[in-house]
């Protein structure tokens, strides 16, 4: 009889290991500038010296592991080797300025920073390193190892911008520079390709007006063989168990739901569904993709139980053919610690195992 339980993904950032010579920005931003942080990394790099692969190789190991004994199908690196996501991707491509930064407020005013600046045109500088990353990783398992990229949106917001103008511009060449690395690691043999763009949810009409068309530009040239994710999640806390976070508006995902499905270029749709539950209709707008359901609260401590997991899937059922439905947390499990995190997805494992 072939396996009908609903399959399970991990999304993104996991708790680093005490020993990795990077810390997460989202743990160090509070009292801590970008421009800090940033001097953190280099300083962090620089004092692991030649030991700093092999810290990375035997994190993400231990993170590889963690997903696998808790019944993950398909893990993530835990993206042992990003300060952050989205300015990691950014230091390997041309027309950033890490050095003079600019202060900028973002997401809606949750919280204010200084950010790198655009100061030239985008392109793809160093194509291969997310290969290199992603070799390092899948050499721990036979399950596919995910790839996460942040979206040319995202990127864009959490940047300054000082040469474009445009936003539209700004996207397409980001997209195109994406496009490199997706190609690159489409070639070497990763399987499971995840752009993040969670701005989608807080700038819907920039997503509908040109964000659709850069999404499906990050993938071009990618075929079938390859799973093509987009991941949106309507905000991130910046710490554990905050509960007055701004979300993006709960109405969003309706608005991109037509557009996402109608894509071509991309297989499935990562939304978030345990912080906040959504009005599940909007789950039978997706006529064509696999949903990606986030039914896992990363950034509330206390553990799911196995029963309100299954039931809330068991709901998603009532909407999604049982093969375009994969189990997931909301987002990154980076604020949580090792424990919680193995705790969470154990819990959801046995959910989706149990359907």
């Amino acid at each position: 009889m072939p396996d009908r339980s609903i399959p399970t993904t991990a999304i993104g950032a996991y708790p680093k290991p005490d020993y990795v010579p990077v810390a997460d920005w989202f743990n160090t931003r509070d009292g801590m500038s970008t421009a800090s942080a940033t001097r953190a990394y280099e300083e962090g790099l620089a004092r692991a010296g030649e030991e700093a692969e092999a810290l990375f190789r035997r994190a993400a190991q231990e993170v590889i592991d963690d997903q696998i004994e808790a019944g993950i199908d398909i893990p993530t690196d835990g993206e042992v080797r990003r300060e952050n996501y989205i300015h990691y991707h950014c230091r390997h491509l041309s027309g950033f300025d890490f050095d003079t930064l600019t202060n900028r407020v973002l997401r809606d005013g949750a919280y204010e920073t200084e950010l790198p600046t655009i100061r030239g045109p985008i392109a793809a500088r160093e194509t291969g390193f997310l290969v290199h990353d992603w070799r390092a990783a899948q050499a721990f398992t036979d399950r596919p190892v995910k790839t996460t990229i942040p979206g040319p949106i995202t990127i864009a917001d959490t940047t300054a911008d000082a040469h474009y103008g445009d936003p539209a511009a700004l996207a397409r060449d980001l997209a195109d520079a994406l496009n490199a690395e997706v190609r690159a690691l489409a070639e070497d043999g990763a399987r499971v390709i995840q752009i993040d763009e969670p701005l989608f949810a807080r700038k819907v009409d920039e997503a509908l007006a040109f964000g659709m068309e850069t999404l499906e530009r990050c993938f071009h040239g990618v075929g079938p063989e390859v799973t093509r994710v987009v991941h949106i999640c309507c905000g991130y806390p910046n710490y554990l168990d905050q509960t007055d976070y701004k979300k993006a508006d709960p109405q969003s995902y309706f608005r991109l739901a037509d557009a996402l499905d109608a894509l071509d270029g991309v297989d499935q749709v990562s939304i978030e569904d345990a912080h906040r539950h959504n009005d599940l209709s909007l789950l039978d707008r997706f006529g064509r993709k696999t949903v990606v359901f986030g039914c896992l609260a990363i950034a509330r401590s206390e553990v799911e139980t196995v029963e309100g997991v299954r039931e809330r899937l068991a709901k998603a059922l009532d909407h999604l053919d049982r093969d375009r439905l994969v189990a997931a947390p909301d987002c990154g499990l980076g604020h949580l610690t090792r424990d919680l995190a193995r705790a969470k997805l154990k819990v959801m494992v046995e959910a989706a195992k149990s359907l």
